[in-house]
């Protein structure tokens, strides 16, 4: 059976597995459940597998008739937040959806009896929202003789409309900076005797929001976290606990960012006599543009959905750590395709939903892009 018309007539199976993907729900590095459901019908179909002891990732492959490999990857993870009161894993990211296009654009491929010319490698990876993910699955040995890579990732309606996906996402860079500020505490009505960690964050502040980089390239810095766990109020605060989200459209603005940053830190301890210990953390780095992939995903979609539907460029000031795979593995051609799905109110709201007709085109696109990555030197890139 062709791989198109498998998905065609599983159409009401593959929504039925979403919606079951949608709730299982868990958190980075917990995804058991998510991934025995992904095996089992990855089983079923008979495609070569690969788990780990360490964590709940999956390789999954149709071998090929040459060792180079085409690979397509899917996040399968959940966000932790507040859902109408209760905080809990939720999947407002889209990873269920990209779990199930990848699962079964697998099946399509599988039951049609197509041997393609390389092996195709579908990878269901752990710990996207952790920024952690790709690198475990990098160190597992994922991209073993990857010459392209594929993803897909559900966008919100004012990217890309429903019916229309992009050839590429170009996400930006973004790391959270943790750190403790250390003073000294003394009785409130004697503050000269202390050192005051809640004035040392207050004057980070400022300096974080007075930092000006010469660009044109979009970027932003902010406190989004500053607590301490002093329970009197005539007492100097001795610790205080912060965190900052910086974000940059390139690799090279966010090394800038990062660098006038501990220029920040730094001063804030010189002018006020605290020390500070900070750490950078859930770091993701900007996307890479590989012309070669996008172009051929963007053949893919206009084969699927037509021409006239194909977004161009899809930006996204948001971070995503499967460019992991291609800044650690320069040689690999990858592009991550924008699904534009009616996708309302946004993502990593807790009330994110989007139209479930375009799991179906979505997973018909990554069909064909998958095919024609494999049997590339038939088409004109």
């Amino acid at each position: 059976m062709n791989p198109i018309q498998y998905i065609e007539q599983h159409q009401e199976l593959l929504i039925k597995s979403y919606l079951d993907l949608h709730s299982l729900a868990e958190p980075s590095w917990q995804e058991e459940r998510t991934s025995d459901y992904i095996l089992k019908c990855l089983k079923k179909a008979g495609l070569t597998l690969k788990t780990f002891h360490s964590h709940y990732g999956i390789i999954a492959e149709i071998p090929g008739q040459s060792k180079k490999v085409v690979a397509l990857r899917a996040d399968m993870d959940a966000l932790v937040q507040e859902v109408d009161g209760v905080v809990k894993a939720n999947h407002s990211c889209g990873h269920d959806a990209h779990s199930t296009m990848v699962l079964y654009t697998a099946l399509a491929i599988a039951s049609s009896g197509i041997r393609p010319k390389h092996t195709l490698r579908f990878i269901f990876q752990p710990a996207e929202e952790k920024g952690e993910g790709a690198l475990q699955m990098i160190n597992d040995g994922v991209l073993e003789n990857v010459t392209y890579l594929f993803g897909v990732h559900v966008r919100p309606s004012t990217e890309v409309p429903y019916m229309k996906a992009s050839p590429v996402i170009v996400h930006g860079s973004a790391v959270t900076i943790r750190g403790t500020i250390k003073g000294i505490q003394a009785h409130a009505s004697r503050p000269q005797d202390g050192i005051n960690a809640i004035e040392a964050a207050a004057l980070l502040v400022q300096k974080i929001q007075q930092l000006n980089l010469e660009t044109e390239i979009p970027y932003s810095i902010k406190m989004t976290q500053i607590q301490t766990n002093n329970k009197a109020s005539n007492v100097i605060p001795e610790t205080a606990v912060f965190a900052i989200d910086a974000r940059a459209q390139s690799n090279d603005v966010m090394n800038e960012l990062n660098s006038l940053t501990k220029e920040a830190i730094d001063q804030t301890m010189v002018q006020t006599g605290t020390s500070i210990s900070w750490s950078a953390e859930e770091f993701v780095p900007a996307a890479t543009m590989h012309e070669k992939a996008i172009k051929l995903a963007e053949i893919a979609i206009g084969d699927i959905i037509g021409t006239e539907n194909v977004v161009p460029v899809c930006v996204s000031q948001g971070g995503e750590d499967f460019h992991f795979y291609t800044a650690q593995n320069p040689d690999i051609t990858a592009t991550m395709i924008g699904l534009g799905c009616d996708l309302t109110p946004g993502l990593h709201h807790p009330g994110m939903k989007f139209n479930l007709q375009a799991l179906i085109y979505g997973t018909k696109i990554l069909i064909n892009t998958v095919i024609l990555a494999a049997e590339e030197e038939k088409f004109s890139l």
